[in-house]
């Protein structure tokens, strides 16, 4: 195993970078999409509804969820590959820029979204820069989710092995931070409680299932640095648990959320 970088590294760090763009395909594809009640509840605690700036936006899937609530949506990834798969949409404006420098005016924003790339910022000077961009009384959301429910238990039980024995030797230090649902991270703004039960829900086939563990980060180290494909380890035993491949599974993720205003 290679020598890991430091525990908090930005995603301007080019190895992670690396990462976002060797696997924008995958992630596009295979990730699951958030629900609409998230973006209405943050539409109703914003103090207004006029930009919202989607922070490591990726491939825009909060980016599109929240311009049904926000006349404008600007949204910034360091990676020019996953923001080449996101999905168009009128009111959004994709943008290459990282999360300590996004470019945009002072107090301009109704709203900061961060949907699972908090861990990859550098927090301190992401935090100085929301502040900046962030309109008095606007608000910073960000959230992140983690294991799913509703398979077989064998199947979470093999997906489990999968993340902690198989590839976990190859997660980057700050992925704890989804481990621990984002509730020790530091997050120095006046909190407010989200709504109950948030989560995502998707029907899914046993292929979406291995795509969706082939866009995980350490998926994608473990084949660089090892030369090999990690999901070959559970393929058979995964397969074995599932049952028919053609049988879709309703699949369900809680989102976790620090949520709060300037």
């Amino acid at each position: 195993m290679s020598t890991m970088p430091a525990p908090n590294p930005s995603a301007n760090d080019p190895r992670a970078k690396q990462l976002f763009d060797a696997q924008a395909q995958d992630y596009a594809r295979y990730r699951p999409t958030y629900p609409r009640e998230l973006f209405e509840w943050l539409a109703s605690v914003a103090p207004a509804r006029g930009l919202a700036w989607d922070c490591g936006s990726g491939s825009g899937q909060a980016a599109v969820g929240l311009a049904e609530f926000f006349e404008r949506v600007i949204a910034t990834d360091v990676s020019p590959a996953q923001l080449a798969h996101a999905v168009a949409h009128p009111r959004v404006e994709y943008r290459v820029a990282p999360a300590e420098h996004s470019g945009l005016p002072d107090a301009c924003a109704d709203l900061v979204t961060v949907a699972q790339a908090l861990h990859w910022f550098d927090r301190p000077r992401f935090y100085a820069e929301a502040r900046r961009v962030l309109k008095p009384g606007g608000v910073l959301a960000a959230w992140c989710y983690h294991h799913f429910t509703g398979a077989p238990p064998e199947v979470e039980r093999t997906i489990h092995r999968y993340e902690y024995d198989v590839v976990g030797p190859y997660w980057l230090p700050n992925r704890r931070l989804i481990d621990e649902h984002l509730q020790t991270v530091a997050f120095p703004f006046a909190e407010l409680t989200p709504p109950a039960g948030l989560h995502m829900e998707a029907e899914w086939s046993l292929a979406h299932v291995l795509g969706y563990l082939r866009s995980w980060s350490a998926t994608q180290r473990c084949r660089d640095q090892a030369g090999r494909d990690p999901l070959e380890a559970i393929r058979d035993e995964l397969t074995r648990a599932w049952g028919d491949p053609q049988v879709r599974q309703w699949l369900r993720w809680p989102l976790y959320l620090r949520v709060g205003r300037v």
